[in-house]
């Protein structure tokens, strides 16, 4: 490296890791609940750990829904969560449809009704449903690449999600049928002493894969075409042809091999356990709350996704090439003691000066941040994989944290 030129990496799994499993299933028995109840209080956890002889899977956590309104029968959304995924043989690391080889044990209770007391109130006074802090980032490093304009994400999250999510759709609409559900992806990037990408050093990619020594004849052969494979279908269509150079290493399945079993089987699995791949990559700082199996009324995800909300509006409108927004909060209490701004000096105005008109274009309180991004719909099952940011939505309903407001871009643009 040239002086002045520094590296950022940023990994990513798919679908079928087990802590993203674990994250799926927590994710689906939230939405099953608030289907039934808008104001569902969920707080559920996974779970899971395959033997040679069974899987299991193993539920945790407190729901409370409306009087009257009889839980949804999380054994089976768990079962499907799984199944969904692609979980449909014991061989590979699970079968979550079979009784026999995958246990389901529910343990699963109500909320406790001295935190209930804190969050069930009108919009104004609603309070947050724990202490804690969040952080919400955005920055332009996306918005050089064609494929990957209006994330307003740092590169290296956002092309390693992306390789995870192309992943799965090769993988279930048949042009990898090799490929299982488990995989990780990682990416390093060459910066410039101005922090403009220069290109990819490394590209990793491990992907459990089906035995085919016997189709291929040896080890090096199979694990050559598994390379080409994920490099033609997988790499290629998702990282900008102009960051791969001659310099550029790509590796595929580093150990030589990951053929089954694997998942579950070869690693437990639990929710909550990939914040860092749920959010920035590490370019952003993180509170330490995972998101995945609470529902709004928990800070940890909707001041997540409001404090996003809030920095990508900064950076899409010209403010700052980078914004980092942190809040604070405290159990019961509606508004945030504390909101904090830092651009790292490459604010066109002073950092106080976006914190005022953030919090004059932004309502932080826990019931208007849930009334302001809908997020007492059943949304969150698509989240569960593939980033909480920097995520084009397939319906309105989902990632509304990701949208943009022009009339909040034209204030911010009107102090320039």
């Amino acid at each position: 490296m040239r002086e002045g030129e520094w590296l950022f990496t940023s990994e990513s799994v798919a679908s079928g890791h087990p802590d993203k499993l674990c994250d799926a299933i927590s994710d689906s028995i939230l939405d099953a609940c608030l289907a039934l109840d808008p104001n569902a209080k969920v707080a559920v956890e996974t779970l899971v750990k395959g033997r040679e002889d069974k899987s299991f899977i193993v539920l945790g956590g407190e729901v409370t829904l409306a009087e009257g309104v009889e839980n949804p029968d999380f054994v089976q959304i768990a079962r499907d969560a799984a199944a969904n995924i692609g979980y449909i043989d014991h061989d590979i690391g699970m079968d979550a449809r079979s009784e026999n080889s995958c246990e389901v044990v529910e343990l699963i209770t109500r909320q406790s009704a001295h935190i209930n007391r804190g969050v069930v109130q009108n919009i104004d006074a609603q309070g947050a449903g724990d202490q804690g802090l969040m952080f919400g980032y955005a920055c332009d490093e996306t918005e050089s690449f064609e494929g990957h304009k209006g994330r307003w994400m740092p590169l290296a999250i956002a092309l390693a999600q992306a390789l995870t999510r192309e992943y799965r759709k090769r993988r279930e609409d048949g042009t990898l049928p090799w490929a299982r559900p488990d995989a990780k992806s990682q990416v390093t990037l060459l910066h410039d002493e101005n922090g403009n990408i220069i290109s990819a050093t490394n590209i990793v990619i491990a992907t459990q894969h089906k035995d085919m020594i016997d189709e291929f004849g040896s080890e090096e052969k199979e694990q050559e075409w598994v390379k080409s494979q994920i490099f033609e279908h997988v790499i290629a269509p998702v990282v900008p042809s102009s960051l791969i150079n001659g310099e550029t290493e790509i590796v595929v399945n580093g150990t030589g091999r990951f053929a089954d079993p694997g998942g579950p089987y070869a690693d437990a699995g639990l929710t909550g356990r990939k914040i860092i791949v749920d959010t920035y990559g590490g370019r952003g700082r993180h509170g330490g709350g995972a998101f995945s199996g609470k529902d709004p009324s928990k800070v940890d995800r909707s001041a997540a996704y409001a404090s996003r909300w809030a920095a990508k509006h900064v950076v899409a409108a010209g403010l700052s090439r980078e914004c980092e927004i942190q809040l604070a909060y405290a159990i019961g209490v509606a508004k945030p003691v504390s909101v904090r701004v830092d651009t790292f000096g490459t604010g066109l105005v002073p950092d106080e000066m976006i914190a005022s008109l953030v919090s004059k274009n932004f309502d932080f309180r826990p019931g208007h941040i849930i009334r302001n991004l809908g997020l007492k719909a059943p949304i969150y099952g698509v989240t569960a994989s593939g980033g909480h940011f920097g995520r084009v939505p397939s319906n309105p309903a989902q990632f509304t944290w990701e949208r943009l407001d022009d009339s909040i871009i034209s204030a911010f643009q009107a102090v320039l």
